[in-house]
């Protein structure tokens, strides 16, 4: 069952019980304001022969006589007055003897249905008016028993001869209830088909940009063209923003594909040169170099490297892909005074020409991963060192700021230009190549430098400018400390402005 049915199925059976409980309520109080006006007709029936008899100075024997019947119909009101009214009258004395009863009861069903009741007969004989309801064929008769009294001159108090009983038949009432509940059922059945009418037209209505989006975004995985985007709706509501969140997330899936793409063609290129540079040493020696001891070393030498530059590629992949899916490293102190001097003692016989030196020396503990953070400094100890000029000057320090330990690389060195700036994050991206005097290498180190110390809860800070070199700033917490701002830890004597942090991948080994 769809979406759309469930809705107009909800909206409906709602609807029914909201009209349901509406009509009952409104037959409810219909049919007690008409109960209401009959017992108040009865009352005021049992007021006026009270009246009647009080004012005629007569027995209640004499009163209700029969055969005084048209002697009381001179006098107001007598008992006959209510022969064409809708009122029934009968008296009973205290004895519970009828005395009299007006000619329209007759002498067949009716009277009988009037039968006096004793247990009624003697509450009202107590003082208590009684209303009920009894049955007489297929209509109803409200009946009201009440006490007649008359003031006794010798006893100068008031005493109970008799009991009135007033009925009125229930035929009209009966009858206008039931076309008040054959309107209310035809009614309610005609305006819950207009309902469901108009529920379904309206979820349609509702879910027509749905089925929109839905029809959009089958086409572009069909079409599999993650350019496209879904119209967004006008109006602003819930449609807008599920479209405006479809659509971003399109964007994002877009962004993620192209870079797998860029990301498997960059693999398969780097793959490639050592895979060739292998493949012709291994003709050289098939031609006959085997037998020459000079270029039996050369080739064995050479496949030595390329076999060495694809461990550490397959190495820095293996790295990445732990730290796309989110492996947990180690969480022990780590001393990063101790761990500086042993990557300043690690990069000094690959530094040649350049001048290696430390900087500022702070001491600093950090929970973490001591290998990892010691191979990122590593790789942007190499990245300095490859992209520093003969005669140049790479600089290791580490200062607390803030409640964060920055270890810092900076060279003097060729700089990078502002244009490669917001991409040398990528992994597999590379500067110029020209400007790198040792070869450079498959462009994941910085990469692995950013996801080290994102795992660590750091970030990573590059500033440079061309001509004058660069600085990279790994900040990691001390502990639980609020954010800092970025340019606050930039270096002092840095005057070129941050330029981004994330996926650092300047050319290295």
């Amino acid at each position: 069952m769809s979406i759309r049915t469930r809705l107009t199925l909800s909206y409906v059976s709602f609807f029914a019980i909201a009209l349901l409980t509406l009509h009952t309520g409104l037959y409810l109080i219909v049919r007690g304001v008409l109960l209401n006006s009959v017992d108040n007709e009865l009352r005021l029936g049992v007021e006026v022969l009270r009246r009647g008899f009080a004012e005629s100075n007569q027995t209640p024997y004499g009163y209700f006589r029969d055969d005084q019947l048209r002697a009381i119909l001179l006098r107001q009101p007598p008992v006959r007055d209510f022969e064409a009214t809708s009122l029934y009258v009968q008296f009973f004395d205290a004895d519970g003897d009828l005395v009299g009863r007006s000619p329209n009861i007759g002498e067949g069903d009716l009277a009988a249905a009037l039968t006096l009741d004793e247990q009624r007969f003697a509450r009202a004989l107590d003082g208590a008016e009684q209303i009920t309801t009894v049955a007489y064929g297929n209509v109803q008769i409200r009946e009201l028993m009440a006490p007649l009294r008359f003031f006794n001159p010798v006893t100068r108090r008031e005493e109970t001869v008799g009991v009135l009983q007033v009925a009125r038949s229930m035929a009209e009432i009966q009858y206008a209830l039931r076309l008040l509940f054959y309107a209310l059922t035809v009614g309610g059945v005609v305006v819950l088909l207009a309902a469901a009418r108009g529920g379904a037209w309206l979820t349609r209505a509702a879910f027509r940009p749905i089925d929109e989006i839905a029809q959009t975004a089958q086409s572009i995985v069909r079409a599999e063209d993650l350019s496209r985007r879904i119209p967004v709706p006008p109006a602003a509501d819930e449609l807008q923003r599920l479209t405006i969140t479809v659509n971003d997330l399109l964007a994002r899936l877009e962004e993620l594909f192209n870079h797998q793409r860029r990301f498997i063609a960059d693999v398969s290129h780097e793959l490639r040169t050592p895979l060739t540079a292998m493949q012709g040493n291994l003709e050289v020696l098939a031609r006959g170099a085997a037998r020459d001891p000079q270029l039996l070393n050369e080739s064995l030498d050479d496949m030595r490297r390329e076999v060495a530059r694809l461990i550490r590629m397959v190495n820095d992949l293996l790295l990445l892909a732990r730290s796309d899916a989110g492996i947990q490293i180690r969480r022990d102190p780590v001393e990063l005074d101790t761990l500086l001097l042993e990557t300043h003692r690690e990069l000094r016989p690959l530094a040649g020409q350049v001048q290696l030196r430390i900087g500022e020396e702070d001491q600093a503990v950090v929970i973490g991963d001591r290998d990892r953070i010691k191979q990122a400094l590593l790789n942007l100890g190499i990245n300095a060192i490859q992209h520093t000029p003969p005669g140049g000057v790479v600089t290791l320090s580490l200062t607390i700021r803030d409640g964060h330990a920055a270890l810092s690389v900076a060279d003097t060195g060729y700089g990078i230009a502002p244009q490669d700036l917001p991409h040398i994050f990528e992994r597999f991206y590379r500067a110029d190549q020209s400007r790198c005097h040792n070869g450079g290498g498959a462009g994941l180190g910085l990469s692995i430098v950013r996801s080290v110390v994102e795992a660590h809860g750091g970030k990573v800070l590059v500033s440079s400018e061309p001509g004058k070199g660069s600085v990279f700033t790994m900040l990691l917490p001390l502990d639980s400390q609020p954010e800092v701002n970025d340019a606050e830890l930039l270096p002092p004597d840095s005057e070129a402005e941050a330029a981004g942090y994330g996926m650092l991948n300047r050319s290295m080994e």
